[in-house]
């Protein structure tokens, strides 16, 4: 009866004992590697795939380990020379607490390769020419693609779902690398706007010279070498326009935005016409929006327009239980770039991962785990050797009772910031006057360290 259900799944079944040997094979895995069921059973996995080895089968990588590996790709030829692609997923077959083989699911994804070459071969073809870059002018990412545990950072999700259902503006602020893109793609992804255009730019990049052009589009004529060119803001029609560090701009450029997104009509620079566009704005920045405020790099009337939607992203530093959580995806997605058999990481690495501070957030983690990815040759877990030079330095630090620079700074902060509240009763106008401060940076502070 057992044989009978396997061999009714209509995914690929194999099953192997304690020496690798074949001891079920179902018909659909049999399908999918182009062999018969008796060409299998009995034999040494390694026989029947001469591709692949010890090293790189997961069956055999299985009961080296004891572990299991979830969603892992793999390439390899049968013993008839047959290229397969597939994802497993391999467990152990325990009785008791000895290993006595492991069984693989597996998914076959050769065809949809094939069937994917194929169409780019045909669309070649078509074209007259080799395959190009694909023009990309929408999102990519949803919400399934923000991996997280996080209380703070499930909250931001919950609001950034109902920003999801508007078409206000959004304004985010987070430090760099907590991942504001991804969320502002998921957010447009959820809206009504999903169908139209997703134009990202980060304004940083803009020369003052040029930001008007760019945004706004040129007329013919306007100046030496000008076209006839839309804008971003024409571009995005109908869609969403992103616009990151926008605290970047000019002053009195921030008012031209002001008007834009006040009427909803731009003028080409060097133009008389005017166009209406119809273009949902979301905003991002990497300080908060209070400081710039006072630093005068944000326009009061430009930030009230654009502050309905106001989601703050939590750095990596404060939600430190997604560590190994992104440390797992990150893992998984290297192991299919780079071709790796690593099914985890070594308790010490992850202590390592938990006391670093993060001040490139989620980037600098992936970036971390691409270098150690980048480090491994036939291990099947990531060890503290593996991480980047400067992570072992802090390793070796860790027994000098030195505190980064950063946690000192808050820690007095927070402490000067309570002593004052408590000299003033709770009134955070006297107390902001007391630290000499404006009033609403004390209370983004409050905040932060969470005095409220």
């Amino acid at each position: 009866m057992l044989e009978a259900i396997l061999s009714s799944i209509d995914e690929a079944i194999h099953a192997v004992n304690y020496e690798g040997i074949t001891i079920f094979y179902n018909q659909v895995a049999a399908e999918h590697d182009g062999v018969e069921i008796d060409e299998v059973l009995g034999l040494h996995v390694l026989d029947v795939f001469p591709s692949l080895s010890k090293q790189t089968s997961t069956l055999l990588k299985v009961i080296e380990t004891g572990r299991p590996i979830y969603q892992q790709s793999q390439t390899y030829k049968n013993n008839k020379g047959l290229l397969i692609d597939t994802v497993n997923t391999t467990l152990p077959i325990k009785v008791g607490d000895k290993i006595v083989g492991a069984i693989e699911i597996a998914k076959d994804f050769t065809k949809v390769k094939q069937l994917s070459q194929k169409l780019l071969e045909l669309q070649e073809k078509v074209n007259g020419q080799q395959s190009k870059p694909v023009k990309n002018t929408g999102a990519k990412y949803n919400w399934d693609d923000i991996i997280t545990a996080s209380d703070a950072m499930k909250d931001v999700i919950t609001l950034a779902k109902k920003a999801g259902n508007s078409s206000s503006p959004v304004m985010i602020f987070g430090e760099t690398g907590t991942g504001k893109e991804l969320l502002v793609q998921s957010i447009h992804q959820a809206s009504s706007r999903k169908n139209g255009p997703f134009i990202a730019q980060n304004c940083s990049s803009l020369p003052d010279s040029l930001l008007e052009s760019i945004l706004f589009g040129t007329r013919k004529g306007s100046f030496t070498g000008s076209v006839d060119r839309a804008g971003l803001f024409e571009l995005a029609h109908g869609g969403t326009l992103f616009l990151d560090e926008i605290h970047t701009m000019p002053l009195e450029f921030q008012t031209k935005l002001l008007r834009v997104l006040e009427d909803g009509i731009i003028r080409r620079v060097g133009g008389t016409d005017s166009y209406a566009v119809d273009v949902r704005i979301i905003v991002a920045m990497n300080e908060h929006p209070s400081i710039l405020i006072d630093k005068k790099a944000l326009r009061t009337d430009l930030y009230y327009r654009l502050n309905v939607f106001f989601l703050e992203l939590p750095p990596l530093r404060d939600r430190k239980g997604d560590i190994a959580l992104l440390t797992h995806h990150f893992i998984q997605k290297y192991n299919y770039l780079f071709n790796k058999l690593v099914i985890g990481v070594e308790e010490h690495v992850l202590d390592t991962l938990n006391q670093h501070d993060w001040p490139g957030n989620v980037r600098e983690l992936e970036h971390t785990i691409e270098f150690a990815m980048n480090m491994v040759e036939k291990e099947d877990l990531l060890t503290v050797r593996h991480l980047p030079s400067f992570m072992k330095k802090e390793k070796l630090m860790e027994k000098v009772s030195i505190q980064p620079l950063r946690k000192i700074v808050e820690q007095t902060e927070k402490n000067m910031i309570k002593q004052a509240l408590n000299t003033t009763k709770g009134n955070v106008l006297k107390a902001s006057i007391l630290l000499e401060i404006p009033r609403q940076t004390l209370q983004y502070k409050m905040k932060k360290y969470r005095l409220l």
